[in-house]
């Protein structure tokens, strides 16, 4: 029997990773939010890895906080490890990566939500999606409850028809056996929405009292560590190590030998896996090759004696996991809490979706996360902040917000996924950008912060803050400019201390630093500004000068492709009648709908004839427009 449960503006189905951020941001920008979730105990659930960040998804967490989300906020809070990684290499591949107390994590993100102005926090399990004249109007729960809002945003995760798989055995179940969503999968498939099968997994958990540390090496913390959140100043969170240890010969021959017992290989996976995060069955097979694999032993939390098995993620049945365990150095004598599975579920095909991530199908109705076929809490986060803020901007009848490949990591996922789609669970690289130094891991702020304060999400106080910032950032770079270095007998032995070559004339300070040896620090030695700067507006500094030329680059190529994204294509463009274009272009341009000539442009099958033609055709068709208008 169906009730009137109430009316909201944005009800976000789903509190995981991406459902947090997405109810948060609309219930920020002042819609009446409803946040419905299976079990409420599951909010922010971490049910592989505990951690936060690395390569890409660390950039990705900086610029859901330089918006105005949460992850950034929590993981600082949270954290029981901070590493800074790939710090040998260039700016734009530095990466941070948090361990989280993944208990504390939920806990913390859970009272985040329950305290937040016009947002609603429920249990109950979405089962069906109403709509009225084509439009996305509510949803009805298991219960009976019929729920109503102006835009809907589903960020179910891997609990649509989740199918968890241990060697022979099979059950229907979300992740960490927790009920799976059957019927709303059902709803969205009879809507007409196309859906895929994915395959994701997750290791065992061990008992950290069973494993000999003496055979594994220390992984420490940052002693200094840095911080996800533009907003972090001081943290005295206590650090824990992870260990690294390998997979032995015999460990190889154990996954060998039981092949015929893994899913993977009878066949009794359907769904596709993720190829950059294979189960380690799979690694063996592949890389037969190689000796040993690496495997990390990280700790759950301050108050929980578990390990998570980095890199030992297998469906393999349970005894055979056990012995695989006890084969690794330091693991002899361990004991498993829980074992590893694999899971199946339904994911939405992410080219049905605008850039703003609403249905195309279906006005009202948005999708994030895990269930647009992206793998990672960072992944599904970032698309959970962008679904909400446009949920809430077309209940304020406001054009969206869409974050511009140039402009984020956010708008390469994004446009990947509804331009190119995926045929596997979609995993954020760095190499996926093709703007990578303008796209860093400092300067998540200076390009996305304004964003987040014009939809409302910034305060005025942190925007103030961080206009503060980029002036004297801006200032102290042209100070430097004036700023004269002899070469006096000081200079001449500081640079003979960090080997570099003297200077035979004067030279301004800008120039010097250019040199990968000199630091600002040793400039501000030799001039000190005036106002001291603090240790975010010195990196900012130091990258900016030495990088200006590569930066300056790739901003001209920026400017060269943003004309052909200010190449709007109207809606009602029928492909189909464009002479000349392919029949594969015609059919994936009909498919996709791009926005811009600059989409068309990375939609596959679409060549360079094909966009030329179609530009011959634009300009015809808008001088026949104009002259009916």
């Amino acid at each position: 029997m169906k009730y009137h449960a109430g009316d909201f503006d944005v009800i976000v189905v789903g509190a995981g990773h991406a459902g947090c951020e997405a109810a948060l941001a609309a219930a920020r920008m002042g819609c009446e939010t409803l946040l419905l979730t299976i079990n409420l105990d599951m909010v922010a659930f971490m049910p592989c890895n505990p951690s936060i960040g690395g390569p890409a998804k660390g950039h990705v967490v900086r610029e859901i906080d330089a918006l105005g989300g949460e992850m950034g906020r929590n993981i600082d809070k949270t954290f029981i490890q901070m590493r800074m990684l790939n710090t040998g290499k260039g700016p734009a591949v530095h990466a941070l990566r948090a361990q989280a107390d993944k208990f504390l994590y939920q806990h913390f993100m859970k009272q985040t939500i329950e305290e937040t102005d016009h947002l609603t926090l429920r249990q109950g399990m979405a089962e069906e999606l109403i709509i009225e004249d084509g439009v996305c109007v509510g949803i009805v729960t298991k219960t009976g409850a019929e729920y109503r809002a102006k835009s809907i945003v589903v960020t179910t995760g891997t609990y649509l028809r989740g199918k968890v798989i241990m060697g022979e055995l099979m059950y229907e179940s979300g992740p960490n056996n927790q009920q799976p969503s059957v019927k709303l999968s059902e709803s969205l498939r009879a809507l007409g929405l196309q859906l895929v099968r994915f395959k994701t997994g997750t290791p065992p958990r061990v008992h950290g009292d069973t494993i000999d540390f003496s055979k594994t090496e220390i992984q420490p913390g940052d002693e200094k560590p840095k911080f996800f959140s533009y907003e972090t100043e001081y943290s005295d969170n206590e650090q824990l190590p992870c260990w690294l240890t390998y997979t032995s010969e015999e460990t190889h021959k154990i996954i060998n030998d039981n092949l015929h017992r893994a899913p993977m290989f009878s066949g009794a996976i359907e769904g596709t896996g993720p190829r950059y995060c294979p189960s380690i069955e799979d690694k063996i097979v592949r890389f037969a090759d190689k000796p040993k694999h690496q495997i990390f032993l990280e700790p759950e939390g301050k108050n929980t004696s578990e390990y998570y098995v980095q890199g030992l993620s297998t469906s393999m049945p349970e005894d055979v996991q056990l012995s695989i365990l006890r084969s690794i150095p330091g693991l002899e004598k361990v004991e498993m809490m829980r074992t590893g599975y694999a899971i199946e579920y339904d994911a939405v095909v992410p080219t049905q979706l605008w850039p703003s991530l609403e249905t195309k199908l279906v006005p009202g109705l948005f999708t994030a996360g895990q269930i647009n076929g992206t793998s990672g809490y960072e992944e599904a986060a970032g698309q959970g902040i962008m679904a909400g803020i446009n949920a809430a901007r077309k209940v304020q009848d406001k054009a969206p917000i869409i974050v511009d490949r140039s402009q984020g990591y956010i708008g390469v996922l994004i446009d990947d996924l509804v331009t190119k789609g995926t045929t596997e669970p979609y995993r954020l690289l760095t190499s996926r950008a093709e703007y990578r130094l303008l796209l860093r891991h400092d300067n998540a702020d200076l390009r996305l912060t304004p964003t987040g304060y014009e939809i409302g999400l910034i305060s005025e106080a942190r925007y103030t803050k961080f206009t503060h910032k980029k002036l004297m950032v801006e200032q102290e770079i042209e100070r430097l400019k004036t700023v004269k270095v002899r070469p006096d007998e000081e200079v001449l032995q500081m640079f003979a201390e960090i080997n570099t070559a003297p200077i035979q004339q004067t030279t301004d300070a800008l120039s010097l630093l250019r040199r990968p040896e000199v630091t600002y620090e040793l400039v501000d030695r030799l001039s000190p500004s005036e106002e001291p700067l603090t240790e975010d507006m010195k990196e900012q500094v130091e990258i900016q000068i030495k990088y200006a030329g590569y930066i300056e680059k790739q901003q001209l190529q920026v400017e060269r492709l943003a004309k052909m994204e200010k190449k709007r294509i109207p809606d009602d463009i029928d492909y189909m009648v464009v002479t000349n274009l392919s029949k594969e272009a015609k059919t994936n341009l009909s498919n996709i709908r791009p926005l811009s000539i600059g989409q068309a442009t990375r939609i596959g099958g679409v060549t360079p004839a094909d966009i030329s033609i179609l530009l011959v055709y634009l300009e015809h068709y808008n001088k026949v427009v104009a002259a009916r208008g």
